[in-house]
């Protein structure tokens, strides 16, 4: 059976079930620890974060259910030329459908139209799956963290240029 994925920016009205989704899915894999967005009371009102210059946050849904999102956002400290890619996170009826690659997909695409040369991500060795998507991508392992996201929750840190 068919499903209709659709792709699109963040709403001022999808602000609690995005944020839902984060922290479900931080549950689920046992990643909802301090220093993580699990506890970050910007994950309540990402659409007002998103509307910082030189970011973007995309949301998909699946036969109009909301199932995740993920986007770029120009972190403090990272060099001028790096954006993060931040708060990707699927529901798992969303998980193994392409779906988190087309917000990927999408997030490159936007930060090279922003003029980024460069992609940076945090995670934690919980998000296993994850963490082979973004190998996927080219993704490569870093020694520490870049910029200062203040989410010392995660101990992978990761970059691909563009």
């Amino acid at each position: 059976m068919q499903q209709d994925i659709q792709i699109r920016k963040i709403e001022k009205n999808d602000n609690a079930a995005i944020a839902a989704i984060i922290r479900s899915t931080l549950k689920e894999f046992g990643a909802n620890h301090p220093g993580t967005v699990y506890y970050d009371e910007e994950t309540d009102h990402l659409f007002e974060l998103f509307q910082q210059p030189l970011s973007v946050y995309y949301i998909a849904s699946i036969d109009g259910v909301i199932a995740g999102g993920g986007g770029v956002y120009p972190t403090k400290g990272l060099p001028e030329d790096t954006c993060e890619l931040v708060k990707m996170y699927l529901l798992p009826f969303a998980r193994g459908k392409g779906v988190g690659k087309m917000i990927i997909d999408k997030s490159i695409d936007a930060a090279r139209d922003f003029g980024y040369r460069k992609m940076y991500l945090e995670t934690m060795p919980e998000l296993q799956q994850a963490i082979k998507v973004y190998e996927k991508f080219g993704f490569h392992y870093l020694d520490g963290p870049l910029g200062n996201s203040v989410h010392f929750g995660c101990s992978k840190w990761m970059l691909r240029g563009l």
